[in-house]
């Protein structure tokens, strides 16, 4: 039987590229350049401004290799890609290191604040039927 891999995201063959950009090339670029190559919802919130309290979370993540946040609306940029971060989801916090697969995309996408719901099994008295089910 094959094990799954770990990682959620598809294989890459070759290179990653951004809208035909190597990571590398990304990296050289400046936030107003980069935020060209977005889609619009994200373009307009770097132009917009980012405040205090996000920019410290980037300045963190220039500084260390391993952030803590409760922002989960933060664009993933070319240059945090290796670090890990701990995103909140409302209950904990989900470590995800960053891939290039991730640039573009916000923080709260890959910690899910909803879980996968497992119900039991229904109990004895439970529904109507269970009572012609013997006991043992």
């Amino acid at each position: 039987m094959a094990r799954k891999s770990s990682s959620k995201l598809p294989k890459r063959k070759g290179e990653y590229t951004y809208r035909g950009k190597t990571v590398e090339q990304l990296k050289s670029l400046s936030v107003e350049e980069f935020a060209e190559l977005l889609p619009s919802r994200e373009r307009r919130t770097i132009k917009k401004g980012f405040t205090e309290g996000r920019k410290q979370v980037i300045q963190n993540l220039q500084d260390k290799d391993k952030v803590r946040t409760h922002y989960r609306d933060l664009i993933v940029f070319p240059d945090m890609v290796g670090k890990h971060i701990e995103i909140y989801n409302g209950k904990t916090f989900v470590e995800v290191e960053i891939q290039p697969e991730m640039i573009g995309h916000r923080f709260g996408e890959f910690a899910a604040t909803r879980s996968k719901v497992n119900h039991g099994s229904a109990g004895v008295g439970a529904t109507r039927s269970s009572k012609f089910v013997p006991l043992k």
